[in-house]
């Protein structure tokens, strides 16, 4: 097949994009890995099936970036994917799959049936993007690269994944396994993973065997494991009043600075210790109406994150004791009116879990990424493989190609290089080492 695989030099240039978007935490690493699944890359892309749908995503490359820029124009919101999940679902339907539907969460699902259909495999990206409405999402080009608030993140996963689904119609590709093609809602931020909490529900679609998701570009990089995450918003409430007429009545925001202060303090010395990395910070603060009022109320949005569970826990307590001490000091001082309230209040849990890098769909993945000429890279990251992975289903996140940055930003970018076919390939050959190959 011609192109089909470039030097390894490329993979250190993609790797890089391949790591942003799933929030990842530590410098990537190696395993090795085991003959057999190399053997099993190596009998799919035998296959004369297999080599001409390696050929026609490259074939696709114009029109992957058609797709990538119409559903980048369509703005989907936090909770608002709905107009960019239609357009999906059309796009999908007539890519290639045997059904579709949009379950209870807004998650737009295609079916591909395999011969036994005794095993579920899922390739998936997510609809929804970090900007709010009324975000200009209009691409802009420079160059090669294009330019628009969600761009990359994940709206070039959505694009490869039409990619996929079109290879293997137009090729006669057929698995032994289902193969679910899915855009998930309520990954970013507040969505606190809704849309893939949903496909591991009772509403769900069944038992999921194997768990593949989009998330950054690039190639050559494995997700294997789900870093956990708490937050919360912090409100403190009281009486409120005029500066001078009130002075005296419990400040919120007096409250707010000293729990910021005790848990900035308490949280280092924790994060300084022997373990497992976690973090912690304020990401938001809000509340006042005017500069000669005492505010009634004073919040802080906060996030803590840690891939062990331990950890995590430790650090939300040392919070939650933050602001209980914040809480009495301020009501103790404080000369006259009602004590100040607080209420701690989650705004999203993503839970923690690791893969063993021996576990066959992480193997796959990295032979994979060899074949296509990468240095295969295993790390951990925050994006929907979190809750397969926790469920002890696996699952893992990988980069749909090309370079990109600016993430979560106005001027996010992408650049489709010369190897930004071999994400999209990448994942095909996953989903198949999974899903198994019935053609001859």
């Amino acid at each position: 097949m011609n192109k089909s695989t470039l030097p390894a030099l490329f993979s250190l240039i993609m790797m890089g994009s391949a790591l942003s978007a799933a929030a990842q935490e530590e410098k990537p690493k190696t395993a090795p890995i085991a003959a057999q699944y190399t053997a099993d890359i190596a009998e799919i892309t035998s296959k004369a099936v297999v080599k001409k749908a390696l050929q026609t995503i490259i074939d696709l490359e114009k029109e992957t970036m058609r797709n990538h820029v119409t559903l980048t124009e369509i703005p989907a919101p936090p909770y608002k994917e709905t107009a960019r999940g239609i357009k999906f679902a059309e796009m999908l339907k007539a890519a290639g799959v045997d059904s579709i539907w949009t379950d209870t969460a807004g998650n737009v699902i295609g079916l591909r049936k395999g011969k036994t259909g005794k095993k579920k495999v899922v390739l998936e990206g997510h609809l929804d993007t970090v900007f709010p409405d009324g975000t200009d999402t209009r691409v802009t080009f420079k160059g090669d690269t294009l330019y628009a608030p969600g761009v990359s993140d994940d709206t070039r996963g959505l694009a490869a994944l039409l990619t996929v689904v079109k290879a293997m119609k137009q090729t006669g590709i057929q698995t032994d396994a289902d193969v679910l093609f899915i855009g998930t809602t309520g990954e970013e931020g507040q969505g606190d993973l809704r849309g893939v909490r949903n496909l591991f529900s009772a509403s769900g679609p069944g038992k999921i065997d194997s768990y593949i998701a989009f998330d950054g570009t690039g190639y050559g990089h494995t997700t294997h494991r789900g870093l956990g995450s708490h937050r919360y918003r912090v409100t403190f409430r009281g009486p409120g009043g005029h500066s001078s007429g009130a002075f005296g009545i419990g400040n919120p925001h007096n409250a707010l600075g000293r729990a910021m202060q005790y848990w900035d303090e308490s949280g280092n010395t924790f994060a300084a210790t022997a373990g497992i990395r976690v973090t912690f910070s304020v990401g938001v603060i809000g509340g006042g109406t005017s500069v000669n009022s005492i505010p009634f109320e004073s919040w802080m949005e906060v996030d803590m994150r840690s891939e062990n569970p331990g950890r995590l826990n430790a650090m939300d307590t040392l919070l939650r004791k933050a602001v209980q001490k914040a809480l009495a000091e301020e009501n103790a001082i404080k000369k006259s009116g009602k004590d100040l309230r607080v209420e701690i209040r989650p705004i999203g849990d993503r839970p923690a879990g690791g893969s063993d890098p021996k576990q066959p769909l992480v193997q796959h993945a990295m032979a994979a990424m060899k074949y296509l000429g990468a240095s295969p890279t295993l790390g951990v990251g925050s994006a929907n493989s979190n809750i397969p992975i926790s469920l002890g289903v696996p699952g893992i996140t990988i980069g749909s190609g090309g370079e990109s940055g600016n993430y979560h930003a106005l001027n996010e970018w992408f650049l489709n290089d010369k190897t930004g076919y071999l994400g999209i390939q990448q994942s095909l050959l996953v989903v198949l080492s999974e899903a198994g190959v019935v053609n001859k």
